[in-house]
C-alpha cells in the first residue's frame, strides 16, 4: 500500500501522465487546434522538467484527446509529426516522452476520450507495470482531472494563463488533489516528495 506524503504526491511514485495543451504547449484559443509543428510552441521550463522527471526515473507519457483529427483538421499522422519534433526539441534539453498516446475520435464515440480510461489502458499495454496507485495526473481542463481520478490516480491541476484557460478551469481546480501556476512548479514539489 503506497503512502500519501505531506507533500500530496504518492509514495512510490512511478509514472506521469502529462496532457498536453495547456501543459506542455501554448493552449489554442477555445475551438482552435494545433494543427502542425508551427501551432506548436513549448511552455517556459517545460523541457527542462521533462528532463529533471526522466532523471529521477519516471516513466513520462502524454495522454491527449485530439478531436480535431476527427473533425477533419489534421490526421493521426500530423499529430506524430508534431510529437516527432517536440521528441527532437526536447533532446535538446537531454529530455524524451516515453510515450504518447492519442484519442483522434470526436465527443461519445469512443472508450479513449478523456475523462474515459481508454488511454490509460493503451497505456499499460505497453507498460504493464503502470499502476493508478503510482501515476499522477498533470493537466488543465476537467476532462484530465477525472481522467486521473476515476482510475485513482493522485491529480494536479495546472492554471496556466488565463486567457487560454478552459471554460471547465474551476471546477478542475476544485476537483484536483494539487494545485500549481505550471509544469515546472509542480515537478519542483514532485521530485521533492521523492
Amino acid at each position: 500500500m503506497s503512502h500519501q506524503p505531506a507533500s500530496g504526491f504518492p509514495g512510490g511514485l512511478r509514472a506521469v501522465f502529462l496532457d498536453r495543451d495547456g501543459v506542455l504547449n501554448e493552449k489554442m484559443p477555445e475551438g482552435r487546434y494545433v494543427c502542425s509543428s508551427a501551432d506548436f510552441h513549448p511552455l517556459p521550463g517545460v523541457a527542462e522538467s521533462i528532463a529533471r522527471l526522466n532523471r529521477a526515473g519516471l516513466l513520462v507519457l502524454v495522454v491527449t484527446n485530439q478531436r480535431g483529427i476527427a473533425l477533419g483538421l489534421y490526421t493521426l499522422a500530423d499529430v506524430a509529426a508534431i510529437h516527432e519534433s517536440f521528441q527532437q526539441y526536447l533532446a535538446n534539453f537531454g529530455a524524451h516522452i516515453d510515450g504518447f498516446f492519442v484519442c483522434p475520435h470526436d465527443k461519445n464515440e469512443c472508450n479513449c476520450r478523456k475523462p474515459l480510461p481508454g488511454l490509460f489502458e493503451q497505456a499499460t499495454a505497453q507498460f504493464p507495470q503502470l499502476a493508478p496507485s503510482t501515476s499522477v495526473m498533470i493537466g488543465d481542463s476537467l476532462g484530465d482531472i477525472e481522467f486521473g481520478s476515476r482510475l485513482g490516480m493522485t491529480t494536479v491541476y495546472l492554471a496556466g494563463s488565463a486567457e487560454h484557460r478552459s471554460p471547465t478551469a474551476a471546477s478542475a481546480a476544485a476537483q484536483a488533489d494539487l494545485r500549481f501556476e505550471a509544469l515546472p512548479e509542480a515537478i519542483d514539489t514532485l521530485l521533492a516528495a521523492l
